[in-house]
């Protein structure tokens, strides 16, 4: 493996032939690929074997911390630093705090879907280095594509070029990330 080799990548032509593959890729104990598709391929999230996006567990974190922080900055104003007895109410009411802590609870839960999106994506990466094969271009129209990345431990390039082959993979290449 050279230090600039990103992974191998196979074209398909359909759906179905891709989702094969892809069975067999992670039947073979290939643990760093991906597809790449011009549509959503229904069951090719199973054949990966993803679970469910941590983006609402950075959601959850984020507005949760700013509810309680947005009541817990109310109570400590109102009963410590500036205590004000205004017609005998109570120096923290909930029912008074509850919309200033939702608002900014529903305000932190997008941010924090935001930042766990872009952490989570490993973003900004502003050039992958698929898009330096032409033929990648064509995913955007009608063919799909299987990407073993050089990272994989099972990672050989001439045993996984010949099993890509024998998967029915066209136009197999050596992808160079610079």
């Amino acid at each position: 493996m050279s230090e600039k080799n990103y992974g191998i990548m196979a074209e398909f032509d359909t759906p179905g032939a891709v989702l094969e593959a892809a069975k067999k890729v992670r039947a073979e104990g290939y643990s760093r690929w991906d597809v790449f598709s011009p549509f959503p391929v229904h069951g090719l999230d199973k054949v990966m074997g993803l679970g469910n996006s941590y983006v609402g567990l950075f959601s959850l974190v984020f507005g949760g911390g700013a509810f309680l922080g947005t009541l817990g900055l109310i109570w400590y104003c109102n009963t410590f630093d500036y205590p004000l007895v205004v017609g005998g109410k109570p120096m923290f009411s909930m029912p008074m705090s509850f919309v200033p802590a939702y608002i900014l609870l529903v305000l932190a839960a997008a941010i924090g879907a935001f930042v766990g999106m872009v952490a989570l994506n490993q973003l900004p990466r502003h050039h992958h280095p698929l898009f330096n094969k032409k033929r990648f271009e064509l995913v955007s129209r009608d063919k799909f594509y299987l990407v073993v990345g050089s990272a994989d431990p099972k990672y050989s390039e001439t045993e996984t070029r010949k099993l890509l082959e024998e998967l029915g993979g066209t136009h197999i290449e050596i992808v160079e990330d610079n």
